[in-house]
C-alpha cells in the first residue's frame, strides 16, 4: 500500500471515529439516557475523544473485532460509540445496540434479585443455603493427599466447619469454585466444570442440587474462591420467589428499568444483533473467530433454553447494563422506579470480606469488587467504586463519588494479553476535569 494512501486511510478512520463520538454525544439523541454536552458534566470533549482513538487502535491492530463503549455522568449520556465489526466474516459493522454475552456481569443482577427478596423479609444474609436447597445441609470439603503421596492416592473428605450461608454466596467465600480443587474429577463427572451452562438440558435448580452433594474446595468463610456461588444464589431466588429466574428478572428488574434487550437466551428476532465471539491467543496475535460449539459462539440462540444460570448466563447491551448500574449509583432508583433502598445499596457496595480478596488490595461487596484504597488497585477511581467483568471480555465500573457509569462490551474468549479494559478505564478518567456538578461557593458572613 503506498504511504500516501495508507496515511489517508488512517486519517479517514480516525475522522470517522471522532465523528461517531460527536454524533452520540450531541444533546437531543435518545439512547436510554438524557444526552448532554460532556463539558456540562465536567468532562473534556477533547480528552474524551482519546477514548475513541484508543478503541479504534485495537480494531485497526486486529486485537478486537468490535467494541461498544458507553460513558454516563450524573445520569446523562456523554459517550456511546461502536467500533469495528459485529461479525467480521459477514462484514457486519458493530452497532451501539449490539447484544453481547456478558457472562459474569450477570452476577450483579442476580445479587440484586437476592437483595430484593431480603427487602421483602423473605431472605437474610445469615440464612443457611440448606434452608432452600437441602443438599447443602451437610457440606463437605475435599483435601488433597499429603505431599509425596502416590499419584493415585485418594483425596480426603472433611465435614464443613459450618453451613454455607447466603452471604457466602454473595461474596464468593463459600469455598465453591468452578469445579476445581482436589475433587475436580468428581465435579467434572457431574457435568460441572465450567461457568458455561447455556447448553445444559436441565434447569439450574437440578444442577445446584448436585453441587450440594459434591466436596467443596474450601471451608466456608475462609477464602475468596470464585465459582458457582451466584448460580446457587439464583437457584435460591427461584425457590424463595416461586418463579423461574428469567421471569423474576424480567418482572422485577428488566421491565422496571427498561432493559429491553437483556435476557438469558436471545429472541430469534434479535439474532442479527448478536456480536460474534473471537479469540485472542496472545498480545501480539490477531483475533480469530471462535468455534461455534460450547464456549465459542454458544447456545444462546438455538440451545435448550432451560438453564437460567444467574452466575454467567445473561445477554445484554451496553445501554441496558448502564441503566442497571445507574440505578445502583442512584441509591436503588431510576427514573422514578425504585428497585432497592439506599441502605441496601450501601451494604452491597461496602467491603464484606476484609482482606480475603485480591490480597487485600481491593474489597469485595455483595456481588462485585469494591475500591477501598485507590492506590492499591493500580487503576484510577474513587473509594466506593464497584466493578466486575465477564469471561467474554466485557467490563463495567461505577463510581458513585464521581457519578460515573462506564461499560465496555466486546467478545473475546480467550483474551490473552489484552490490556483493553484497563486502557478504557484510564481513558475515561483522564477526561474528567471537574466535579459532576457545580460546587456551591460558601458564603462568609461578616461579623
Amino acid at each position: 500500500m503506498p504511504t500516501t494512501f495508507r496515511a489517508r486511510s488512517i486519517a479517514a478512520r480516525a475522522l470517522w471515529a471522532l465523528l461517531l463520538v460527536v454524533l452520540v454525544t450531541a444533546p437531543g439523541w435518545t439512547q436510554g439516557f438524557p444526552q448532554t454536552a460532556p463539558e456540562s458534566v465536567g468532562i473534556s470533549r477533547e480528552r474524551l475523544d482519546r477514548v475513541s482513538k484508543v478503541m479504534q487502535q485495537y480494531i485497526d491492530q486486529r486485537r478486537a473485532a468490535g467494541i461498544v463503549t458507553i460513558v454516563v455522568r450524573d445520569g446523562k449520556l456523554v459517550q456511546l460509540a461502536a467500533y469495528g465489526k459485529r461479525d467480521i466474516e459477514a462484514n457486519s459493522p458493530m452497532q451501539t445496540d449490539a447484544i453481547f454475552r456478558i457472562a459474569s456481569m450477570s452476577k450483579a443482577i442476580t445479587s440484586t434479585a437476592a437483595m430484593i427478596l431480603m427487602e421483602e423479609g423473605k431472605l437474610l444474609l445469615s440464612d443457611p443455603v440448606s434452608k432452600f436447597i437441602p443438599s447443602f445441609k451437610n457440606s463437605t470439603v475435599a483435601v488433597a493427599p499429603p505431599a509425596g503421596a502416590p499419584a493415585d492416592a485418594p483425596i480426603g473428605i472433611l465435614p464443613a466447619k459450618r453451613e454455607i450461608a447466603i452471604k457466602d454466596l454473595l461474596t464468593h467465600t463459600a469455598g465453591i469454585s468452578y469445579g476445581g480443587g482436589p475433587a475436580a474429577a468428581r465435579w467434572k463427572a457431574a457435568g460441572l466444570d465450567s461457568f458455561y451452562c447455556a447448553d445444559k438440558d436441565e434447569p439450574i435448580g437440578t444442577l445446584v442440587e448436585r453441587m450440594g452433594k459434591l466436596p467443596m474446595e474450601g471451608q466456608p468463610g475462609e477464602k475468596f474462591i470464585y465459582g458457582y456461588n451466584t448460580d446457587i444464589l439464583g437457584a435460591v431466588v427461584e425457590k424463595v420467589s416461586g418463579m423461574p429466574l428469567d421471569q423474576f428478572f424480567q418482572t422485577r428488574i428488566f421491565e422496571p428499568l427498561k432493559m429491553n434487550d437483556t435476557s438469558f437466551y436471545l429472541p430469534t428476532g434479535k439474532r442479527a444483533r448478536l456480536a460474534a465471539v473471537y479469540s485472542l491467543k496472545d498480545a501480539t496475535a490477531a483475533v480469530e473467530r471462535a468455534p461455534d460449539p460450547g464456549l465459542g459462539q454458544g447456545d444462546y440462540v438455538d440451545g435448550p433454553r432451560k438453564c437460567f444460570a444467574g452466575g454467567a448466563g445473561l445477554l445484554s447491551t451496553a445501554t441496558d447494563y448502564a441503566r442497571f448500574l445507574q440505578m445502583l449509583v442512584n441509591g436503588g432508583e431510576l427514573e422514578g422506579v425504585r428497585i432497592l433502598g439506599p441502605k441496601t445499596i450501601e451494604l452491597m457496595t461496602s467491603n464484606a470480606v476484609g482482606t480475603l480478596f485480591n490480597e487485600g488490595k481491593a474489597g469485595f461487596g455483595l456481588g462485585f469488587e469494591i475500591v477501598d484504597t485507590v492506590g492499591a488497585v493500580e487503576l484510577p477511581g474513587s473509594p466506593g467504586t464497584f466493578s466486575w467483568g465477564g469471561a467474554y471480555h466485557t467490563s463495567y465500573w461505577a463510581d458513585p463519588k464521581e457519578k460515573i457509569v462506564a461499560v465496555l462490551m466486546t467478545q473475546l474468549l480467550p483474551a490473552n494479553g489484552s490490556d483493553l479494559l484497563n486502557k478504557f478505564r484510564f481513558m475515561v478518567y483522564q477526561a474528567v476535569v471537574a466535579p459532576p456538578e457545580p460546587q456551591a461557593v460558601p458564603v462568609t458572613k461578616r461579623k
